[in-house]
């Protein structure tokens, strides 16, 4: 059996989100064999995961990217609003390379495939921890060609969120505003974004 690290090399504390409970199970087992981590906590969704946030002291959370609510994009526009977050490793089957673009544009650290060993998923968590990015290849004068480039930090947590099936009321709650606040966030966003409603805010947003 393997030893723990030394206290100069602490021990990574991980955190799993994804829906497939065959996909929970086995990772929770490839991080139990490696002596580098501890596996904190597993969530089947974004929204238990987001809950957790505060009380979970985490490193790195590795979260697939088809994951109720809305997707990876909801759950890392999110975390924009916490200061000490977890770095996300989104760990997906979904193909092409628009997926690694937005998990690099919405501020994920890493992408890594299904297809990919699982050494290799290993390996990128621990640089991770380390403060490193791990991405395919990807041409990056492509990444911030995107409307949403114009919004503010709050006006894309609102947008995600609507994004979500969030109602403003529930928008409010979750962010410590008023509801006219909120309204205020989704009027500035539709000017933005040159939309006139909800449902094509939300596409622009899931196309982009």
């Amino acid at each position: 059996m393997s030893e723990r690290k030394s206290s100069s090399n602490p021990v990574i504390r991980v955190g799993v989100a994804d829906k497939s409970p065959l996909v929970q199970a086995a990772l929770t087992h490839l991080f139990a064999e490696d002596h580098r981590f501890e596996l904190v906590d597993v969530w089947a969704d974004g929204a238990s995961f987001l809950k957790s946030i505060e009380r979970c002291d985490l490193n790195v959370v590795v979260t697939g990217w088809v994951i109720s609510p809305g997707n990876g994009k909801f759950i890392l526009d999110q975390l924009r609003a916490h200061a000490n977050a977890p770095r996300i490793v989104v760990y997906t089957g979904a193909e092409g390379e628009s997926v690694p673009s937005q998990v690099m544009a919405h501020g994920g650290a890493a992408f890594v495939s299904k297809r990919e060993q699982p050494e290799y998923l290993l390996d990128t968590v621990a640089a991770v921890a380390q403060g490193r990015m791990v991405f395919p290849f990807l041409d990056v004068r492509k990444i911030h060609q995107t409307p949403l480039t114009s919004l503010t930090k709050r006006e894309l947590e609102v947008l995600s969120a609507l994004a979500a099936g969030q109602t403003n009321k529930q928008i409010a709650a979750a962010h410590g505003v008023s509801p006219n606040t909120v309204k205020f966030h989704i009027k500035n966003l539709f000017e933005k974004l040159d939309v006139t409603n909800r449902g094509q805010a939300i596409a622009l947003y899931l196309k982009s």
